[in-house]
């Protein structure tokens, strides 16, 4: 294959005043114990395509004031959390005062220790009542998730001013080009953890749509519409709440032979929904790396390429690419809303963040507007399919204890917030 060569170190960027500095997580990642939701529900079928129960995870439902005083300890300015929807509306209609209790408790402490909330309404998950009635390829999911919308924003929209509608809507079209997600024309019966979700739920598998891995066509009529009635419903609710939604957008590279594939996945995976976001007050957008592809799909790294422990290349000017495309295409604000590494070895994260980071601010410099970027993710937490082992976490957390361990990753991050990328000069 061919590779473009890395981009030539430059100047440390300068960013602009009030720069949200911050991490991500999601809900189901990090909580532990959401036994409501669609997702809870397919690592628990068996057979089933997850590597492990989310069980525990990270604790953070309630272990997460001290996680927000440590990340605000670390020098971070903003924590970028998601809701959980099954535990706010466990049935239908049904609202749990309890639930939107507690996440008001946990802006609360963002307040109380100085960091921006950016509060994701959907990450992925989905009450198991959403999936039993078709969940994203229903007609009336829309209507439900901008119900919920209206009502978390009723309830707790006094307490934040960014609100993320929902979460990589379009990463299901590039895992269905990987064979992960269901496409037009694949039979979900083949699927063993669709036909045990559909057994467990009452309804075929054909008609088991969850968000992260539903691909269809439909799935992206739904999305679209349910963002659209979300954003709707939280502007008349808080007219001056900055509402968007975040993007999983690919920098695609094309090896000899696969020209005709990027820019085919180019318009289907990044464009299509760039152009969604018109009119919002934001795009959140999300890189990790660059994908190579060739005629056939995706290619392995060069050689010469520098790869993390498990042989993935690692090309942190990916995030600059993304939103520079962004930028040309819509003329949408922008928030990096998430970026990182997957790796056991620290020293490569702490070189990813600096790297990554002097690329926003760059774009930054030639007129991209970029109010915030997010680390992803502010523990080692829970994959998804992947289970336990993949590492992004600036922060370690022991699988027996709960013992949260800051690396040095988390402390370069710290220093650059501080210094709003004054330090990224040395």
């Amino acid at each position: 294959m061919t590779t473009a060569s890395a981009p030539q170190a430059a100047a440390a960027p300068v960013f602009p005043e009030g720069f949200l500095w911050g991490t991500a997580t999601a809900s189901h990642q990090v909580e532990g114990g959401n036994t409501n939701n669609d997702v809870w529900l397919y690592e628990h079928v068996r057979p089933t395509m997850y590597a492990e129960s989310s069980g525990d995870a990270c604790d953070h439902y309630h272990r997460y004031r001290q996680d927000i005083a440590l990340l605000a300890s670390l020098g971070l300015n903003s924590y970028r959390f998601s809701l959980e929807w099954s535990r706010i509306e466990p049935a239908e209609g049904e609202f749990s005062e309890v639930a939107l209790e507690h996440y008001r408790d946990m802006l609360r402490a963002c307040h109380e220790h100085g960091l921006t909330p950016l509060v994701t309404y959907h990450h992925f998950t989905s009450p198991q009542w959403l999936i039993a009635r078709g969940g994203w390829e229903d007609e009336e999911t829309p209507r439900l998730f901008a119900r919920f919308a209206r009502k978390v924003t009723q309830e707790l929209g006094d307490l934040f001013d960014i609100a993320c509608t929902m979460n990589e809507p379009n990463l299901a079209v590039l895992l269905g080009e990987l064979g992960l997600a269901e496409r037009d024309g694949v039979d979900r019966e083949k699927n063993p953890t669709w036909v045990g979700a559909g057994k467990a739920l009452g309804i075929p598998a054909s008609k088991v749509a969850g968000f992260q891995l539903a691909a269809t066509e439909k799935a992206f009529e739904i999305k679209c519409a349910a963002h659209k009635a979300a954003v709707a419903e939280i502007k008349e609710v808080k007219p001056s709440m900055k509402v968007g939604w975040t993007l999983a957008n690919t920098d695609f590279h094309a090896a000899p032979g696969g020209e005709e594939r990027v820019r085919r996945l180019v318009e289907e995976s990044n464009l299509r929904y760039l152009r969604v976001s018109e009119g919002d007050d934001f795009v959140g957008l999300q890189t990790y790396n660059r994908t190579v592809l060739g005629p056939d799909g995706p290619v392995p790294p060069a050689p010469d390429a520098v790869v993390n422990p498990q042989g993935e290349e690692i090309w942190p000017w990916a995030i600059g690419a993304v939103v520079r495309q962004a930028w040309e295409t819509v003329k949408v604000p922008i928030i990096v809303t998430e970026n990182g590494l997957n790796t056991e070895d620290d020293s490569q994260r702490v070189d990813f963040l600096r790297t990554a980071i002097t690329e926003v601010g760059k774009a930054i410099a030639d007129g991209v507007p970029i109010s915030g970027y997010m680390c992803w993710s502010a523990m080692d937490n829970f994959e998804w399919v992947f289970g336990y082992g993949p590492k992004f976490g600036i922060i370690a957390v022991d699988r027996q204890t709960q013992e949260r361990t800051p690396k040095a990753s988390a402390r370069v991050l710290g220093e650059i917030a501080r210094s709003n990328g004054a330090v990224l000069a040395d």
